[in-house]
């Protein structure tokens, strides 16, 4: 099934979308919100699918049309979100054009980082960034949405605490990165609010797409109307959602709700395009000795999709426009404060 969250309130409201995206249908009366739908996932999901299978028979007759305009992203605010980098052909190139080499460890432990999750943006929103100095990137990434998962769990088990499979920008201000990893102790102002896909999905959903913790379609990414790639999240990624997921509950558990970002899909074909601004200018680095893409500028837009085997969108697109921050927002924040 396909779940979503309509724009109302912090965290939204629970609907169910319809499996080709053309209409849905508002979930309330069984779980208010997605977070509540996943703190009792066990007995609300059945409840959902079943409501999910009379909107694929047509037997809801108050269905309403899709709008992606409508929709938060699944979870308009999160627990916690944990992103990682399981494409190493990324890892590489970064480190390459400053002449690191990758430790050898990188193969064995997966990279992960604590993500903004008391705000997260929906999939239509602009993305508000103070300065075009900061070097602002997208990152486009599969992400997963689990349940209760406990401290310890194997790998192998991880993958069954997987309830819904989406897409993910992950903003990134690259001009920022080197001075906050220089002090040692990771990312967080160069790292603001993230976007998911506006449809989170089961992963039956997702037929043979979905096996060895990966999903194997192509992440297409577009900026200002021109493709720049179209890598295989199935291809290249060293450490799957179940590595991924164990990694995360090494020492803690991780409550319903948490989220486990890939890292920007990568693969070594470079025919396959690109997920990020960065990793162009990585190859223009090490190829002609030194960058010659910029990064995005205020009025870029970035539209990240999926698309099924017939060429049917799978999760919704996100679609996002940069704008230059104004502060009087931090009045309206006041407001809504007070």
């Amino acid at each position: 099934m396909k779940l979503g969250s309509l724009k109302n309130g912090r965290d939204g409201q629970l609907c169910i979308v319809s499996a080709d995206l053309s209409t849905y249908v508002p979930a309330v009366h069984i779980a208010p919100t997605m977070q509540a739908a996943l703190d009792d996932w066990a007995s609300i999901a059945p409840r959902l699918r079943d409501l999910a299978g009379k909107l694929e028979a047509g037997n809801i007759p108050n269905a309403k049309p899709y709008d992606v305009s409508l929709f938060a992203s699944p979870l308009p605010r999160a627990y916690q979100i944990a992103d990682g980098s399981a494409y190493l052909n990324h890892v590489e190139l970064v480190r390459k054009a400053r002449g690191a080499e990758m430790p050898p460890s990188f193969l064995e432990d997966p990279l992960m980082y604590q993500a903004v999750s008391d705000t997260i943006l929906s999939p239509t929103d602009d993305i508000p960034i103070e300065s075009e100095d900061f070097g602002i990137d997208f990152e486009a990434e599969v992400a997963v949405i689990t349940g209760d998962v406990p401290m310890g769990v194997s790998a192998e088990e991880a993958l069954d605490y997987v309830c819904l499979v989406m897409i993910m920008n992950d903003v990134s201000l690259r001009n920022l990165i080197p001075n906050e990893l220089g002090k040692g102790f990771g990312f967080f102002n160069a790292k603001p609010p993230s976007v998911f896909s506006p449809v989170a999905v089961t992963p039956d959903m997702l037929g043979d797409a979905w096996r060895d913790g990966k999903l194997h379609l192509p992440l297409i990414s577009t900026m200002n109307g021109t493709k720049l790639g179209a890598p295989n999240a199935g291809v290249d990624m060293q450490f799957d959602f179940g590595q991924l997921i164990a990694h995360a509950a090494k020492t803690r558990p991780l409550g319903a709700g948490t989220i486990i970002g890939s890292g920007t899909i990568s693969n070594y074909d470079r025919d396959a395009g690109i997920s990020c601004l960065a990793e162009i200018r990585m190859i223009e680095k090490i190829e002609q000795g030194e960058f010659k893409t910029p990064f995005m500028k205020f009025g870029d837009s970035i539209r990240i999709e999926v698309n099924d085997d017939s060429g049917n969108s799978i999760f919704g697109t996100i679609e996002q426009k940069i704008v230059r921050y104004e502060k009087k927002d931090n009045a309206e924040l006041r407001k809504k404060a007070s």
